[in-house]
C-alpha cells in the first residue's frame, strides 16, 4: 500500500499531462480552452485516487485484468458522468457524444502509455 501512495503524485501530473493534452485537442470547441484544461485536472483528481489507492486493494485476490477490466471501464465512466453533471446543461454549451468519446480517448491513451512505461521498467514502482 505504501509503494501506491509514493505513485500517486508521479502518477497523477504524467496521467494530466497526458490526459489533458488530449482533452484541449479534442474536447468540442465549443468548450473554452480554460474548460478543457480544467477537465483535464480535476476529473482525473476525482478518479485517480479510486485507480490508484482504492481498486488494487480490493483486488489484490484477482487477476490483473479483473482489475483493469474494473478500473479502465470505472474511470471513463465516471469522468464522463462528471463532465455531464459540470457542463451538460444548457446554458453551457452542453456536452456532447464527442466530449464523452474525447474523454474515453483520453483515458485509453494514457492507460496504454502507462502499460508501455510499465513494461519498460519505468516507473520502478508497477510490475
Amino acid at each position: 500500500m505504501e509503494d501506491l501512495w509514493r505513485f500517486l503524485l508521479f502518477g497523477y501530473l504524467l496521467t494530466v499531462a497526458f490526459e489533458t493534452s488530449v482533452l484541449a485537442l479534442f474536447l468540442s470547441k465549443h468548450h473554452p480552452l480554460r474548460r478543457r484544461l480544467f477537465a483535464g485536472l480535476w476529473l482525473t483528481a476525482c478518479t485517480y485516487p479510486v485507480v490508484v489507492l482504492v481498486l488494487p486493494p480490493l483486488f489484490a485476490d484477482s487477476s490483473r485484468a479483473l482489475y483493469l477490466l474494473v478500473a479502465e471501464t470505472f474511470a471513463p465512466a465516471a469522468e464522463c458522468a462528471l463532465f455531464y453533471l459540470a457542463f451538460g446543461g444548457k446554458g453551457s454549451g452542453g456536452a456532447t457524444w464527442r466530449d464523452f468519446a474525447a474523454i474515453i480517448a483520453a483515458n485509453l491513451l494514457s492507460f496504454l502509455l502507462g502499460e508501455v512505461l510499465s513494461a519498460y521498467g519505468w516507473f520502478g514502482l508497477l510490475s
